[in-house]
């Protein structure tokens, strides 16, 4: 529920956010905007992602692969850190993608290569399949009742305590490893409105929810989608513009027309905060770098010492 003051309120979002910026604690939250709550958790990603990079930048490929492996098997069945497998299985992705450049796979996935699209059709609908977990509930007793799942529920490994995001995790990274070994698939996203949707991915992101709570909850009260809270909220919108309640569940004239406005607004803004947030941050962040490193570079390096790299 809102503060009785500005100020109030004001103190409150301060509070709310100061604790959700320390990202080592156990789940942030954020409630103002609480589809932002993977932020910290994909910062803890990218902190493992570049402590591996400087940890094994002068290890040989199969030492490199071999410890990425294992720190990937660790964080998947060792423990519930399902976020921080994700970075990791994508660096693993990365650099199989640069050894393939230059010719320099293991021999046993070389030999493979002539199997790729085959593999990757199977991966990808391997992929869509995990990727349609239940996910109505975390019970493991739901999952083995849902047709189909009984068999691959006991897959799930014991430090996990929600069964979903293990097999979304092999979902993602069966989609995203086999996707450019599709000629149709790749030419799909590489069109220019996929490059589009992933440029403003992030303002679309950020503003989706608040979109919805606010303009949302006004044009599906009007049009005759009407649930509890909007009683209590916005009670002065409720049937103002009554659309009738027709087509297969889930397509009702009076869901759509709503959700066709909110789409092509909140791409608006998705635009408008990519423009002026997401690109500015990312600038002054750039430029912040660069000035230091001019001020690094004009008072002598720090250290002396350089790391020998034995064969």
């Amino acid at each position: 529920m809102p503060e009785s003051t500005y100020l109030r309120e004001l103190w409150k979002w301060y509070c709310d956010f100061k604790n959700y910026s320390f990202i080592f604690q156990g789940e942030a939250w954020n409630a103002y905007n609480d589809h932002t709550w993977s932020i910290p958790m994909e910062f803890r990603g990218s902190i493992v992602v570049y402590s591996s990079l400087l940890a094994l930048y002068g290890g040989s490929r199969n030492s490199r692969l071999l410890c990425e492996s294992v720190l990937l098997y660790y964080f998947l069945y060792i423990v519930d850190g399902w976020y921080c497998a994700l970075f990791v299985a994508g660096m693993i992705l990365c650099d199989l993608d640069l050894l393939a450049g230059r010719g320099q796979l293991p021999q046993k996935l070389q030999a493979m290569k002539k199997y790729k699209t085959s593999i990757a059709y199977m991966g990808f609908f391997i992929g869509l399949y995990l990727g349609g977990v239940p996910s109505i509930s975390n019970e493991i007793e739901h999952l083995r009742k849902s047709p189909g799942w009984y068999y691959l529920s006991f897959l799930k490994p014991q430090a996990f305590w929600d069964f979903r995001w293990f097999f979304r995790f092999w979902a993602a990274v069966s989609i995203v490893a086999c996707t450019p070994h599709i000629s149709w698939l790749k030419r799909f996203f590489e069109t220019s409105f996929c490059q589009y949707l992933g440029r403003v991915s992030f303002g679309f992101y950020l503003v989706h929810g608040p979109v919805l709570w606010t303009l949302g909850d006004r044009l599906y009260a009007a049009s005759g989608r009407i649930r509890e809270g909007h009683i209590g909220v916005v009670p002065d919108w409720i049937n103002l513009l009554p659309l009738p309640a027709v087509g297969p569940f889930g397509l009702e004239v009076n869901y759509l027309i709503p959700q066709f406005i909110l789409l092509a607004f909140t791409l608006w803004l998705a635009e408008i905060v990519t423009r002026c947030l997401d690109k500015l941050s990312v600038d002054i962040s750039q430029w912040l770098y660069k000035r230091a490193m001019v001020q690094s570079e004009s008072s002598g390096s720090h250290y002396s010492w350089k790391r020998e790299i034995k064969d």
